[in-house]
């Protein structure tokens, strides 16, 4: 008899304990967020990086330079042919880059000026790239290519709301090659002047 409710204790217990297990809360597994995809050195070749981030803003000191008068001659021109001659040459970037060279901002102080000279013309800034990379990449690399450009001319004391820009990513090459000289010139911004 004593065997038996000592063995009659044991199951209740157990039993117990393990009600007692299934009853408690059991805390939810903790998710971690997964790490970001890691950088490869072949972004923008067919794999789809994150875009770059925005252009840092542009700390130079704007330059100072006396305006000439305006030239009759660009004064009496048409808008198409403006844009055939160009008086806004455009400037090129690195491979990936949306960074302004020493040779984009010298040119774009040229292009101040004449922004300057011809106060009431709008200017589309557009950027672009080369072939190679994602449709999705080079529309957001041509954007910021675009921007840095507005930026220095801003900087320089033309007026923001006379600039407009838009990215065309790899649709409209300035050379159809498929080889480095080509993709050097059509990884650019470009001027287009839409009223004067």
């Amino acid at each position: 008899m004593q065997r038996m409710r000592t063995w009659t204790t044991m199951v209740a217990v157990t039993m117990m304990a393990v009600a007692g297990a299934s009853c408690s809360k059991k805390t939810p597994p903790v998710v971690r967020p997964a790490p970001p995809p890691a950088a490869t050195a072949d972004a923008g070749m067919g794999s789809t990086p994150a875009p770059p981030a925005p252009p840092p803003p542009v700390r130079d000191e704007p330059v100072s330079v006396a305006l000439a008068p305006p030239d009759p001659a660009i004064g009496s021109k048409n808008l198409d042919d403006l844009n055939r001659e160009s008086p806004l040459a455009p400037v090129f970037f690195a491979l990936d880059s949306y960074e302004l060279s020493a040779d984009a901002r010298t040119q774009l102080q040229g292009s101040a000026q004449v922004l300057k000279t011809n106060a009431t013309w709008q200017v589309t800034v557009e950027g672009h790239c080369d072939e190679r990379g994602t449709a999705e990449y080079n529309l957001s690399l041509g954007e910021r290519r675009a921007l840095s450009a507005k930026a220095y001319l801003v900087s320089l004391g033309v007026a923001a709301d006379r600039l407009r820009t838009v990215s065309y990513g790899k649709e409209f090459p300035f050379d159809p090659g498929h080889d480095d000289a080509a993709w050097a010139k059509n990884r650019r911004a470009h001027f287009v002047i839409t009223a004067k």
